[in-house]
């Protein structure tokens, strides 16, 4: 994922609610990374060090997924943000919406359809600026959703999702939490 797309993203997320909890994973000394210090900063997102301790392995993904979990049983959040194309997150993804949460996934269009149907919304990155065609609504599941659409259509979400708990729309909601992913090579 390309730092130039955090204010998109950030943007579209707040379309939804309020993105609380902003953190960016990675070996931020690469030179891969480099670009990223200054729309960290500029984004209030806290980078999260992870050393590759092995060429080839995924240390940052599992660093988030611990963080991930540690979140959802320790904060009272309502929703998650997955910026990334990498299919390995879908069982996350998949336990998160089991313990009741909403998930909002952002990827290039090479990510996997798994990851894309795991999610709650997924909304490609090279189409934020045009939402009739970022959004992807995941496909139907036993309860019924206030989402209309599949995981084939593609359909802007015409009004802010309502909170089941208190009837506020996602918007006035303070509890949208922000996990990015930064998967280095």
């Amino acid at each position: 994922m390309s730092h130039g797309k955090i204010a998109a993203i950030l943007a579209e997320l707040a379309k939804y609610g309020t993105a609380n909890i902003r953190r960016a994973y990675g070996d931020w000394g690469s030179a891969s990374l480099k670009g990223w210090k200054d729309k960290l900063h500029d984004f209030a997102i806290r980078p999260i060090q992870q050393f590759s301790y092995s060429t080839g392995k995924n240390a940052t993904d599992i660093a988030l997924v611990i963080d991930a979990m540690e979140l959802l049983y320790t904060q009272k959040l309502d929703a998650f943000c997955l910026a990334s194309s990498d299919a390995d997150f879908t069982p996350l993804v998949m336990q998160l919406k089991a313990n009741g949460h909403d998930v909002y996934g952002f990827g290039e269009r090479k990510t996997p359809t798994p990851f894309v149907n795991a999610c709650t919304t997924f909304l490609y990155l090279d189409s934020l600026d045009n939402a009739e065609q970022a959004t992807v609504p995941a496909a139907p599941t036993e309860k019924p959703k206030t989402k209309a659409g599949s995981a084939a259509k593609s359909k802007a979400p015409t009004e802010k999702p309502s909170d089941k708990r208190t009837g506020k729309s996602l918007s006035q909601d303070t509890t949208l939490v922000t996990v990015a992913s930064v998967n280095v090579v």
